[in-house]
C-alpha cells in the first residue's frame, strides 16, 4: 500500500526551517545553489523512500509554474 503526499503544515516552526534553507544558500554562487538544491532534494527523496509519494510531490511542485 502506498502512502499519499502529506501537504498540510507539519512543521512546529516552519519559519525557522525556512531560515535554515535561506542561510544554507548564503554565499553560494547560482551554480552552487542549484547543486545544493539538487542534493537536498535527492537526500529528502531517499529519506521519504516511497516512489509514489515522491511522484506526487514532483507533480504538486510543478503545478502553476
Amino acid at each position: 500500500m502506498s502512502n499519499s503526499l502529506k501537504s498540510e503544515a507539519r512543521l512546529a516552526r516552519p519559519d525557522d526551517i525556512y531560515q535554515v534553507l535561506i542561510d544554507a544558500h548564503r554565499d553560494l554562487t547560482a551554480d552552487q545553489s542549484q547543486a545544493f538544491n539538487s542534493r537536498l532534494v535527492l537526500l529528502l527523496a531517499n529519506h521519504v523512500g516511497d516512489e509514489g509519494v515522491i511522484a506526487e510531490a514532483v507533480e504538486a511542485a510543478g503545478k502553476g509554474l
